[in-house]
């Protein structure tokens, strides 16, 4: 009788102490401080590693340029897009969101800092190590598999922390964040393209090496989770994955990805097909990425007054129209004019996708559900410029391939419509 009655007891002080921890960490998730030096300190950590990490894999196009004239002049530019040839420029932007699922529970479970050292070891390694690549299977390895999958390791904890630290001003944080991708792809193709011809590849790759180190020291300094972990046995919350407006909005962001990067995969590409000046070209990547930037700020700021998904919905209904329209400008200043465009437009869902998800269930189990969304867009992301350069290649047409990207892009806002209906029960009005 002892026996029983003292296992009793165990048992009921052991469940009252679970729900003192649940009540515990609901008041704790409940006193979001939306602001504050610690809070914003996480957003300048996570501007840094979005510059080391985003912008150095959308300045893609800038090494591309060097690897199809020098390093790897035996390949044509279609090849370098199209599987399995062409695996380096599209696996950086899969890997970066493919961890997702993974890296995303670990983060609920309280790995952040684990996941943040771990990564900062290998990506800092495979940037040196870019380097000393000499044959395309190297670079597939260094500058595809590794890079990509260390960015990734980090990227999807990288946005999800912020959302221990932020509930209204979220759309700012997510835009100064990503405002550092569009930094680090405006400044990594210039200094690329200055220091290549004064101290040659290999020593231009380490000097971008040791800026992104530095960044991710920064990083490693000043961010950290709020939330306390959940602990292994903790369960997942599946009713948020089962709710229809967040499976359409998942939907949505693996369709925007198979079209979204077309445009800057072949941005110094069509260029040079259209015999405007290689110094020019070059840059344009630049100029997509600086026009982002300023696309970025402006959606974040909307987005607080309107509802993330509102603006990003319509942001990028101009970027599918300017990715339809593409191919049809033949002008060295009319190019340049759509580029510009097209970074503004684009640059809305890229600081604005982890938004809505955030805002789709609750604050401990957003690292898991941030992950499963991005491991969703990995596919598109994984797809979107072989498909893009497969119909290059079959049909030698760009407006084809602007055909291809731009629906997919359309449907992705159908989607994002869609999902905004199921959240809101209505198509007109209403904050999401």
């Amino acid at each position: 009788m002892s026996t029983t009655g003292s296992a009793d007891d165990i048992h009921s002080l052991e469940k009252a102490a679970a729900q003192s921890d649940a009540r515990a960490i609901e008041a704790i998730e409940n006193e979001i401080p939306d602001g504050g030096l610690a809070a914003w300190l996480v957003v300048l950590g996570g501007f840094c590693l979005s510059f080391a990490t985003f912008g150095y894999v959308v300045s893609w196009g800038t090494f591309q340029e060097y690897y199809q004239a020098v390093a790897l002049r035996e390949r044509s530019a279609s090849d370098m897009y199209v599987l399995p040839h062409g695996f380096a420029a599209p696996a950086k932007y899969a890997l970066i969101f493919l961890p997702g699922l993974l890296t995303g529970r670990l983060f609920d479970l309280g790995f952040f800092r684990w996941s943040l050292l771990s990564s900062t070891a290998l990506y800092i390694a495979s940037n040196f190590l870019i380097a000393q690549c000499t044959r395309y299977w190297h670079f597939v390895l260094c500058q595809g598999l590794a890079l990509g999958l260390s960015a990734g390791w980090i990227y999807i904890p990288c946005i999800a922390v912020v959302s221990h630290w932020f509930q209204k001003n979220r759309p700012i944080a997510f835009s100064v964040i990503a405002f550092g991708s569009s930094v680090g792809g405006v400044v990594i193709p210039i200094v690329f393209r200055q220091l290549l011809p004064q101290i040659g590849f290999r020593w231009t790759v380490r000097v971008i090496a040791f800026v992104n180190l530095a960044c991710f020291l920064v990083a490693n300094v000043t961010m950290r989770a709020r939330l306390p972990p959940k602990g292994g046995k903790a369960g997942i919350d599946f009713r948020s994955f089962l709710s229809t407006a967040y499976v359409l909005y998942v939907l949505a962001t693996f369709f925007s990805f198979l079209g979204l990067y077309s445009l800057l995969t072949f941005i110094s590409v069509y260029a040079v097909s259209l015999s405007i000046d290689a110094s020019l070209a070059f840059y344009l990547v630049s100029v997509a990425n600086a026009t982002s930037a300023a696309g970025r700020l402006l959606a974040g700021v909307l987005a607080v007054r309107f509802g993330a998904l509102n603006v990003m919905a319509l942001f990028t209904a101009g970027a599918a129209a300017t990715t339809y329209a593409w191919p049809f400008v033949h002008s060295r200043g009319g190019f340049v004019a759509l580029v510009c465009v097209y970074g503004v437009t684009s640059g809305a869902f890229v600081s604005l996708f982890p938004v809505p998800v955030a805002q789709l269930g609750a604050t401990h189990d957003v690292g898991v559900r941030t992950g499963v969304q991005m491991t969703v867009m990995a596919l598109g992301a994984l797809g979107g410029p072989p498909i893009s350069g497969a119909i290059l290649q079959h049909t030698g047409s760009f407006v084809r391939v602007g055909e291809y990207a731009g629906t997919m892009i359309v449907v992705s806002v159908v989607l994002m419509v869609l999902a905004r209906w199921a959240r809101l029960g209505r198509l007109v009005g209403g904050k999401f």
